[in-house]
């Protein structure tokens, strides 16, 4: 009886320990494979975002029960870096919103967060070194290689067109942009920087140098650091000659002196706008200038200011007759080439002193704001969020981290005392509330250039949009005036309708020093490339009157406290309609 249940004992310890070390080595290769994940995560998530770049979650975020993600191991970029992209923006009123509300935010932030870390892995690949040699200079695009040549910003030779795309640069991609710009050499940079000329780069630079792939067209080359991939596009140039986009800018009194005013021109019996437009775009000039058989081209200047236009009948036998109204007047053109003086930018050479924000409601047209800001100061500009758009399209300072005070000013649409509180000034951007709701909801549903179909317009979200944010581009304003320590209050009507004056104002409160030149490039491409695409309805009313009465409400207060505060009152057109 002893012997055997010193067996059973013995049995029993030799199962116990089996069963602990089962258990221990199953545990062990858990955490391994926990581990290796983790390493993976890591990797792919801090090539998309610095772990040093975290940013505050907003209030209403915590509000609704969204975890701060800088509280998990795997780092996560916050809400806040979030918004902005196609993300519904939270208003900053301190209400409750109903399940529906919350429940689609939250289903939009997992989305969102899904939607950019495929954005950021997918863009990171392990460099090939190996495999450089081959990459396709091009099987599929239509110009010729011309190779690899150095690329100084400071001093470039394609001095044409510039664009970016940080996301989806292809060879194809820019060869049609300068073709279609009548351009005859399209550069690629960086992987995803595209520059245009008619002056093939002087400096050639071994092959090997240009490395970098294109960031929407893998194992295809598109330059190095300081180093272009240089391709022709002449024979692009005919097919894109239909597509090329020649303005007519109006007829104007002509300078006294053309020849000095111009730095080219041309006589050509029978001349047509087509071929006047053509010989200004080879010499890379955005205006082509008629006087009969003459031909000019220029940028607009002091002397040629584009402000004040004639009537048309000034200019009735310009183009055929040697002279119009005793050749006091000519036509102008607005050929297909950007106009470059006023497109260089750069984060500024040290820490700005005064932290300036540059505020407004959603809708309000702060990307336009910033396209003016950046190109008459030369800086770029910085936001609070990260709009994965804006940073593709050449907004750099996206990336920068909101308070680094490397950038002229930063976007903003919070409206909270403390959020408000950390800036030393701000200008703050008002839009008629009709026109800001619907651009937002534009944006909301259909990104920065589109427009919202039939079917958003007549769901349900529509009213419930409006309720929500009507409110809040009241309390945005009130809340800048109440604590905001200095303002700038610049109406986005009285922009558009005077866009220099207005915009020496913003720039003189921003301390820059700009000239005039710099000014009237700014002007020629007002626009941008922000401007809503596709086909907008006319006389479209989306407003119900139950709508008008609760905004006109709002804009009445607004009103009186901008007069309450000694600032000039809200433009007529706000007036209740």
């Amino acid at each position: 009886m002893a012997k055997a249940f010193f067996r059973l004992q013995k049995f029993l310890r030799r199962t116990q320990f089996l069963l602990f070390f089962l258990t221990a080595a199953y545990l062990m290769a858990g955490s391994l494979l926990l581990l290796q994940r983790t390493r993976l995560v890591l990797q792919q998530s801090s090539r998309g975002t610095p772990s040093n770049q975290a940013l505050p979650v907003p209030e209403e975020m915590s509000r609704a029960g969204i975890t701060d993600p800088r509280t998990l191991q795997n780092p996560r970029p916050s809400p806040r870096l979030l918004v902005g992209m196609d993300a519904l923006q939270e208003p900053a009123l301190e209400q409750q919103h109903s399940p529906h509300w919350l429940m689609s935010r939250n289903s939009e932030l997992r989305q969102l967060r899904r939607r950019w870390f495929h954005r950021f892995t997918s863009d990171q690949e392990p460099p090939q070194t190996a495999g450089l040699k081959a990459m396709k200079h091009t099987a599929e695009h239509k110009g010729t290689y011309m190779g690899c040549f150095t690329h100084d910003l400071r001093e470039r030779t394609l001095k044409g067109a510039v664009f970016y795309d940080l996301r989806k640069m292809t060879v194809a991609h820019c060869q049609e942009a300068c073709a279609e710009r009548a351009y005859s050499y399209a550069g690629l940079a960086h992987g995803a920087e595209c520059y245009c000329g008619n002056t093939l780069p002087a400096a050639a630079a071994a092959a090997e140098e240009c490395s970098s792939q294109c960031k929407g067209e893998k194992r295809s080359v598109c330059g190095g650091v300081n180093r272009l991939s240089v391709y022709s596009v002449e024979q692009l140039r005919a097919a894109a000659r239909p597509r090329r986009n020649v303005i007519y800018r109006g007829c104007f009194r002509a300078p006294e002196n053309l020849t000095d005013t111009f730095p080219a021109s041309l006589i050509q019996p029978n001349l047509t706008v087509e071929m006047c437009s053509e010989f200004c775009s080879k010499k890379e000039f955005p205006l082509a200038v008629m006087r009969g058989p003459e031909c000019y081209c220029g940028y607009p200047t002091r002397r040629f200011p584009l402000r004040q236009g004639a009537d048309g009948l000034r200019c009735s036998g310009t183009r055929n007759a040697s002279s119009a109204a005793g050749g006091h007047y000519c036509l102008v053109y607005q050929t297909p080439v950007q106009d470059t003086r006023c497109t260089d930018r750069k984060f500024l050479t040290t820490k700005s002193k005064v932290f300036v924000a540059l505020s407004s409601f959603p809708g309000a047209g702060n990307t336009w704001a910033r396209h003016l800001i950046e190109h008459a100061t030369g800086y770029y500009t910085g936001s609070y969020y990260f709009d994965g758009a804006l940073y593709n399209k050449g907004f750099k300072g996206e990336k920068d981290h909101w308070r680094s005070r490397r950038t002229i000013c930063v976007k903003t649409h919070e409206s909270g005392k403390t959020e408000i509180e950390m800036f030393d000034s701000a200008i703050l951007l008002i839009r008629n509330p009709y026109k800001s709701l619907m651009a937002e909801f534009n944006r909301k549903y259909a990104g920065h250039l589109g427009y919202a179909t039939d079917h958003n317009w007549k769901s349900k979200e529509w009213p419930d949009f409006v309720n929500s944010y009507a409110s809040w581009w009241a309390s945005h304003v009130l809340e800048w005036l109440k604590y905001g320590k200095r303002l700038l209050v610049v109406h986005y009507e009285e922009l558009k309708q005077s866009l220099i004056p207005k915009l020496k104002e913003m720039v003189e409160f921003l301390n820059v020093t700009v000239t005039e030149d710099r000014l009237l490039c700014v002007e020629n491409n007002r626009d941008g490339n922000f401007k809503r695409s596709g086909a907008k309805q006319k006389n479209f009313e989306p407003f119900t009157q139950e709508m008008k009465d609760l905004i006109n409400r709002y804009i009445l207060t607004v009103d009186e406290a901008l007069r309450g505060r000694n600032f000039s009152g809200l433009p007529r057109e706000y007036v209740p309609r």
